[in-house]
């Protein structure tokens, strides 16, 4: 290569390095625009920077807008966006680089770009941004934004309260100042707990008097993240107290002056108790203050200390009066005690028990039978319901009318009749059921009786009863029978006398209810339904149904505790040998019985756990409103043979006490005589 060509190429080489290297100048633009058109400004604007613009047809208007300095691109669309927005006018980017141009009002709605903590906009492009919001509530932060955002109506600001976050949308300079807001806002308070621990006071009563302290400050106008709270650990008597870290401070500081030891062992204080009965706590704080003490004492290696005498260091007392406890004891061991009492005196809820006894039984019963009577003897039978025939004949001949004739001494007769003793014929008769039908002729009679028996019985009791948990309670409608139990008489049988026994026969119930954990109710069960059957040659008889168990029922569950399905059928035949077995003639010399009994017995529980007023009151309201429906139904039906009287009815149940209709027709009496009326006393309403 020659010398010439190559220094030709050498300096095109670097001419081109030039041209590479030295970057291109951005155009500069030039911005008057005086009394123009604003489409034609946005026009020319669109036509400068490039940009496809659509313009919304309700836009018209002039503008009027000079800058003497050169503007570069950036700055130029930047000024394109501030002439618009103080013409009330946004710019909404579409993503295939078309920009539109609609008033404010609307833009809000359209497609804007997410802004995003990188890219987060400039100036007044719209933009949506999405704030999260980590320690404050977003409802009360919205109100606050919403007063900061664009007034020209460009700007939104709403919130979704289950993930806590912030929706903004608007002008990219104004959304970017409402996140700065929100990040300097969103900081989490000092909320640390510190815990106190007490060597001498009680937890709970420190707590009790801080509360008191803290109820006579005004906090009505503080956050509630600056009122402190303070809380009582029982288990390790320690106080937590949470807060800003000043109001910790302060109630610390009070904290460990209230806590200070006692100066003598002369603490004596009163527990008024508001359920528990004091008497019956006496014992149970007696066992207490002696472990207490022993344990003590065994820690300092010392004996352990008596509970009475002089060397008792404790004392409890019951006052009934006012169902207090006064105690003296050293402050450790009272500390114990007042935790003791404070968990033992505490409302005991109440079981509502229902009992439902239901008997369904049937009885069938048919007997027949034919016997004869000769003189020389006959057939008996006694089987089911017969009478046997010596027994009816017996009574037919007692009762028969008799003649008698006297003969006197001077040959005449006298005849005299005499009627029959039908007392053995009435008792005879007095066993026999259904018909009986015989004859007598020539020395030969025949009985034949037959009957017929359906019995239903159909018996439903529901006791109830309601007490307090671990409570036994007991409940008896019916009556006391009288029963001997022996008789004795002097030695020369001279002055007897009986002994009698008086027997409980009716529906008893007696229950102790336990509430478990959760709804279950333990419970103790002791069901008795008897009545008496009759007499027998010894003495009464009863017939008695008694259930003894103990029982887990949910609350409100009805749970069946005994069943009895009985079906006995009990059949006989009485017969002559021989003559009974004859076809068709057989029948007249037997007797036939059948019964049979169905008896179903079933016996359910259900209790009901009433924990507070409303439940009693539901459970009471029930009960009388089913009471006085009954009472109302009767009061309609009236009293026979007195017309013009009432049947009394209950008053509509949570009413107050209503007058007599007596007192009132008395007090309707006066009021017309005098001119004056009555007042009725407080708590008092006419019928």
């Amino acid at each position: 290569m020659k010398k010439g060509t190559k220094a030709l190429c050498q300096a095109l080489f670097i001419g081109v390095w030039l041209l590479v290297s030295i970057p291109v100048m951005a155009a500069d633009y030039s911005a008057n625009f005086k009394q123009t058109d604003i489409t034609e400004f946005i026009n020319t604007v669109g036509r400068n920077l490039h940009k496809t613009i659509i313009i919304d047809p309700s836009i018209h208007g002039k503008v009027n807008v000079r800058s003497y300095n050169m503007l570069s691109e950036k700055q130029y669309y930047q000024f394109f966006l501030n002439v618009l927005q103080v013409y009330g006018l946004a710019t909404v980017d579409m993503p295939d680089g078309v920009i539109k141009v609609v008033p404010a009002q609307t833009a809000k709605s359209a497609a804007i770009p997410l802004a995003s903590a990188k890219h987060p906009g400039q100036g007044d492009e719209m933009v949506t941004r999405i704030v999260p919001v980590s320690n404050v509530s977003v409802k009360e932060l919205t109100p606050i934004l919403r007063q900061l955002s664009d007034a020209s109506g460009s700007s939104n600001v709403i919130h979704y309260a289950p993930s806590n976050v912030m929706m903004i949308t608007g002008r990219a300079a104004v959304v970017n100042r409402m996140v700065e807001i929100i990040h300097q806002v969103d900081q989490s308070d000092d909320q640390h707990v510190d815990v106190v621990r007490l060597k001498y006071a009680a937890a709970s009563e420190i707590v009790r008097v801080v509360d008191s302290v803290l109820s006579k400050t005004d906090t009505r106008d503080q956050p509630s993240s600056l009122v402190p709270s303070v809380v009582a650990d029982e288990r390790t008597n320690s106080v937590l107290i949470s807060g800003n870290p000043k109001a910790r401070a302060r109630i610390a500081h009070l904290i460990n002056q209230l806590d200070s030891e006692l100066q003598s062992y002369g603490n004596t204080r009163v527990f008024y108790l508001k359920y528990a009965h004091a008497k019956d706590l006496v014992k149970v704080l007696k066992g207490v203050s002696q472990t207490i003490n022993e344990q003590q004492n065994k820690a300092k290696g010392g004996k352990s200390a008596s509970t009475s005498g002089s060397d008792s260091n404790f004392s409890i007392e019951a006052f009934d009066d006012t169902n207090s406890l006064v105690i003296t004891a050293k402050p450790q061991t009272m500390r114990s005690l007042s935790k003791v009492i404070n968990q033992l005196d505490i409302r005991r809820a109440q079981v509502h028990v229902e009992a439902m006894i239901v008997e369904v039984a049937d009885t069938s019963g048919a007997n027949l039978g034919v016997q004869w009577v000769t003189p020389g003897g006959g057939t008996q039978f006694s089987n089911g319901s017969s009478v046997p025939v010596s027994s009816v004949a017996q009574g037919i001949f007692n009762a028969r009318s008799t003649t008698a004739t006297t003969y006197n001494s001077n040959g005449t007769s006298t005849s005299t009749s005499s009627s029959g003793d039908v007392s053995d014929l009435a008792s005879a008769l007095s066993g026999v059921q259904g018909a009986i039908v015989g004859f007598y002729k020539g020395g030969w009679g025949a009985l034949i009786q037959a009957s017929k028996t359906d019995s239903r019985t159909n018996v439903l009791a529901t006791p109830s009863i309601t007490t307090l948990d671990n409570q036994q309670a007991s409940f008896l409608v019916g009556e006391e029978v009288p029963i001997k139990t022996g008789s004795t008489t002097g030695s020369d049988n001279s002055n007897p006398f009986t002994t009698v026994e008086r027997k409980e026969v009716g529906i008893k119930l007696t229950v102790t209810p336990q509430i478990n954990d959760g709804n279950a109710v333990q419970l103790k069960i002791k069901q008795e339904v008897s009545k008496v059957n009759g007499q027998t040659a010894v003495d009464v008889t009863f017939s008695k149904r008694e259930l003894n168990t103990t029982v887990l029922v949910n609350n409100n569950q009805t749970l069946v505790l005994s069943g009895l399905i009985d079906n006995e059928v009990e059949q006989s035949v009485s017969k002559v040998p021989l003559l009974g077995d004859i076809p068709y003639l057989g029948a007249l010399f037997r007797s036939k019985s059948s019964e049979q009994v169905k008896r179903n017995l079933m016996i359910f529980i259900r209790p009901t756990i009433v924990s507070d007023s409303q439940t009693a009151g539901s459970l009471s309201a029930r009960k009388y409103t089913a009471i006085r429906a009954l009472e109302l139904y009767r009061k309609d039906q009236g009293i026979m043979l007195l017309p013009g009287h009432e049947q009394p009815v209950l008053p509509t149940f949570g009413t107050q006490e209503q007058v007599p209709q007596a007192v009132q027709k008395y007090m309707n009496k006066m009021k017309k005589s005098t001119g004056a009326g009555h007042s009725l006393a407080p708590g008092l309403t006419h019928e």
